[in-house]
């Protein structure tokens, strides 16, 4: 606060020296001033004012709003693409500033009145104050509705007789009859032009049209919050399965429509039922329509109360079709994960197998859970990096959105099973006894990790020797565990065997 406060004093304190002047006439006028002057006076005092204290709450905004451009404010970290693809499309577009705002929201209002003028016009066509307009809209939707392809002409028809014919009008007007005139000559549009041309010009701040089309502005977000709260508290319970047998109910019915309209939408007569469709939508709005509906609608459904009453009735016998016809399958669904045991040679370079499955030299260390085997071709061993997991069987979680049916883990007897399944090599895999999997030692790799300390002819502590000085697996490819038996020679450092378990669907029932 304190470096907030010392910037906007020092904004304040440049604004004050640059118009010091302008101030003091404002301050303190002539005794003989035009009173016009010192109304223009007191609102640039008034402006000014209002920069200031935009100024302020910009300052103040600008300490309160992080700032989100992906980074965390480090200009050396770059964001990756694709990360925003809002933030990407608006990356050229200026932040939020209350400076900004209000200017836009000026200029916005004060152009925005055209649209509100369209609006009116067409709520007094739609309302029959001028039942000559009205006519006219219908024969042109009749029109439209019988031939199609009017459509096509529909807008240069718009922008003929919308646009140019009004302008063309405005700039040659008819002329006045007046009472000291002979006679009217009556209208011709030969002639130069008798009036300048018509332009649309935003309306003046801080003038009763600025002030119409703020009100204006203001019912209009009023109506959209009003319909947006409607239409969501109508729509959205009974489509995001909250109630899955409603949803799915209506999941079925717009199905089977869709399906229905894709084979026989064809045999529809469209245009008749577009122009009835629109007649009657258009005649709905003539009052003495309006007068006669509501009469009928209270003759033969009564009042509102009863037409509420029979509204619930129908909706109580659509709930109890769902309830008997759609029957939902409440068995969660049920999946089996893995997860990898893997343990580590410890104390030892290379160790043997024996008949009895122990090794000869070396004691292996529980290493950690992992979601995979980590096995020697595995893209982690290959780039060197360190299996990834858990180190207890209790820090294991289920998948987000499962939960565990199981108490237990049970321990995979078909080891086979699962290293044929991933195309795993360089192993050996005991089918009886623990069902670990075995790396099958690799000299190679062995000299990569230990970095080459062992010197040609030297070879590592624990590594037997053949004939002539060769040591296994220099002249000769890796073997897995279908090109020799069980047992047969020697075992990396990796050791690993599956454990499954099974998970179902965890129930929500509460809504986000």
């Amino acid at each position: 606060m304190d470096d907030l406060a010392s910037a906007f004093l020092g904004t304040v304190v440049e604004s004050a020296l640059r118009e010091g002047d302008d101030r003091d006439d404002e301050l303190h006028p002539e005794p003989g001033a035009d009173p016009a002057k010192k109304a223009r006076s007191l609102r640039r005092g008034l402006i000014k004012a209002a920069s200031l204290q935009d100024m302020l709450l910009e300052k103040l905004l600008h300490q309160m709003i992080p700032v989100d451009d992906g980074s965390g404010g480090n200009p050396q970290i770059q964001v990756p693409d694709g990360a925003d693809d809002m933030a990407a499309a608006f990356a050229e577009r200026p932040g939020f500033t209350v400076t900004a705002m209000s200017n836009n929201f000026r200029r916005f209002n004060a152009r925005i009145g055209v649209v509100f003028q369209f609006q009116a016009k067409v709520l007094r066509i739609l309302s029959w104050r001028r039942p000559s307009h009205t006519l006219s809209l219908l024969a042109g939707y009749t029109f439209v509705c019988l031939d199609p392809y009017l459509l096509c002409a529909l807008p240069l028809a718009l922008a003929l007789f919308g646009i140019l014919v009004p302008s063309f009008v405005a700039r040659h007007p008819a002329p006045v009859a007046e009472p000291d005139r002979v006679r009217n000559l009556g209208y011709s549009p030969r002639g130069p032009p008798l009036a300048p041309a018509r332009t649309v010009k935003p309306v003046k701040e801080l003038s009763r049209d600025f002030f119409r089309n703020m009100g204006d502005l203001q019912n209009v977000m009023e109506d959209f919050s009003v319909a947006h709260d409607k239409i969501i508290a109508l729509v959205v319970p009974k489509t995001n399965f909250s109630d899955e047998a409603l949803s799915s109910a209506i999941f079925v019915l717009l199905s089977a429509g869709c399906a229905l309209m894709t084979i026989a939408a064809h045999l529809l007569p469209w245009r008749y039922l577009a122009l009835v469709a629109g007649w009657a939508g258009i005649c709905s709005g003539h009052p003495a329509v309006g007068r006669l509906l509501t009469q009928t609608k209270t003759q033969y459904l009564g009042t509102g109360s009863d037409a509420d009453k029979a509204l619930v009735t129908a909706e109580g016998a659509f709930n109890s079709w769902v309830r008997s016809d759609i029957i939902l399958d409440e068995a969660p669904e049920t999946r089996e994960v893995e997860i990898f045991e893997l343990q580590r040679l410890v104390g030892g370079d290379s160790p043997t197998t024996t008949t009895s499955n122990t090794t000869t030299s070396g004691e292996w260390e529980a290493w950690l859970f992992s979601p995979s085997p980590y096995d020697p071709l595995s893209a982690p061993r290959i780039a060197g990096q360190r299996p990834r997991g858990t180190r207890f069987f209790e820090d294991v979680l289920p998948p987000e959105g499962w939960q565990w049916s199981e108490k237990k883990w049970a321990l995979d007897l078909w080891s086979r099973e699962w290293v044929e399944e991933r195309i795993i090599t360089g192993v050996e895999v005991e089918t009886e006894g623990e069902r670990w999997v075995y790396d099958i030692y690799n000299e190679h790799e062995r000299e990569a990790r230990d970095g080459g300390l062992a010197a040609a002819g030297d070879p590592p502590n624990g590594t037997p020797v053949r004939g002539g000085g060769q040591r296994p697996g220099a002249g000769a490819a890796n073997v897995s565990w279908e090109e020799g038996e069980e047992g047969m020679g020697r075992r990396g450092e990796w050791r690993r065997r599956r454990w499954v378990r099974m998970v179902k669907r965890r129930n929500v029932t509460a809504t986000g």
